[in-house]
């Protein structure tokens, strides 16, 4: 199979074209600049240049292609509408020209007071980054249009050895600068994860297997205590796990202020996934976030 790729060179697209050229696949990913190009390249794949506003691009790509995953997205929160509104014109370029194929995409799983989202769970859509929820349904909806859509939910922390760029590394970053291991209010507020590794497989077994319509749950653990998140980063700083003011800690702050689990079980049943790399503790408790 020929596999588009965006977010290629990224986080997760750098664990995810290694699992599909080592499938057997083909794959040609997005690059948005020289050393992006670079990246997907030294990883045995093809580099097309682009970004996601460029929408003729992104159909021709998507119908030479045999499947697609859409990973890239911006995260700068000081733009996050014209982000979200530039993802959704590049979704539909893509889902456009993919009648017959699958098409898997990036989106998050949602928070549900008092218990574990699950797969069949809807967002309700608020907060400033309702419209990506609203990208997922379009997303889903595609498959009366024949595409094989699916979307893979990742959770809080996708995690695992070389990452510098995620909300563990940025937690790290910030208990540093205050001299203490930071956790909102009693600490007991619960995150979902997946190692990295497992995270792309999922999403090769979507693009390979998932039915028309599917919501998968990529989680590993269904919830990590953020106070026990915050004794193991301790540990590893030698600095005193602290409850700090959720607005002394910006945007993470908010984040690690909300219980928000997630459980994969169904996902796990559908597609026979089972996330085997390290738990999120485990991993960091290696060492390899600390430099």
């Amino acid at each position: 199979m020929r596999v588009f790729v965006t977010g290629a060179s990224g986080w997760i697209g750098s664990a995810l074209v290694p699992e599909l050229l080592g499938a057997g696949h083909e794959v040609a990913g997005l690059a948005r600049s020289d050393a992006s190009a670079a990246t997907i390249e030294a990883m045995g794949a093809e580099a097309l240049r682009g970004g996601l506003t460029d929408l003729e691009l992104l159909r021709n790509a998507s119908a030479d292609a045999d499947g697609v995953v859409h990973l890239a997205f911006g995260h700068d929160f000081s733009r996050i509408e014209e982000t979200i509104e530039t993802d959704a014109r590049a979704v539909e370029a893509m889902g456009s020209a993919l009648a017959g194929k699958p098409f898997v995409v990036a989106s998050g799983t949602p928070v549900v007071p008092g218990r574990a989202s699950l797969e069949d769970d809807n967002p309700d859509g608020a907060g400033p980054v309702a419209g990506r929820t609203e990208i997922a349904r379009a997303v889903v909806a595609m498959a009366g249009r024949g595409v094989r859509s699916s979307v893979v939910r990742l959770p809080r922390s996708v995690h695992g050895e070389g990452d510098s760029h995620g909300f563990i590394a940025q937690l790290i970053g910030l208990d540093r600068e205050k001299g203490v291991s930071a956790y909102v209010g009693d600490g007991t507020q619960r995150w979902p994860a997946v190692h990295v590794v497992d995270a792309a497989h999922l999403f090769r077994l979507a693009l390979e297997q998932a039915p028309a319509g599917a919501v998968l749950h990529a989680v590993g653990d269904e919830g990590v205590a953020i106070r026990d998140l915050a004794a193991v980063i301790g540990t590893r700083l030698n600095l005193p796990p602290t409850s700090v003011p959720a607005g002394e800690l910006g945007f993470l702050g908010l984040i690690l202020s909300v219980d928000q689990p997630s459980g994969s079980a169904r996902t796990q049943e559908l597609l026979g996934w089972r996330p085997t790399r390290p738990g999120l503790l485990e991993d960091v408790e290696k060492g390899h976030y600390f430099g």
